[in-house]
């Protein structure tokens, strides 16, 4: 099975970048279907570390934890655009609270 890259490409790269859905596919392979990381990683064409990464980054996700890589579950991806629109609402703010204060 060739693995589906980010961009849609089957190109060669030295670290390829998988989409989120694909992600969370593997790593349900392992959490809701049983698989190892090992048979799991063999599977979808992947290196058992990097399944094991996803696997992890799925569980915490599960569970409300906070992941530094790009969330793969629908809910922390909502959650992340969020946060930026917090963040970015709260730099409007401060703008311009320092123009009217000026």
């Amino acid at each position: 099975m060739s693995a589906q890259l980010f961009d849609g490409s089957m190109a060669k790269q030295s670290h390829p970048r998988y989409s989120p859905e694909f992600r969370l596919d593997a790593a349900q392979l392992v959490l809701d279907q049983g698989y190892t990381v090992k048979k799991a990683a063999d599977a979808m064409g992947v290196g058992k570390s990097t399944m094991g990464k996803w696997v992890q980054q799925l569980r915490r996700e599960r569970h409300g934890q906070p992941f530094k890589g790009s969330p793969m579950t629908p809910d922390q991806k909502r959650i992340r655009e969020l946060e930026k629109r917090v963040r970015d609402l709260e730099m409007e703010k401060d703008i311009l609270k320092k123009l009217r204060h000026s």
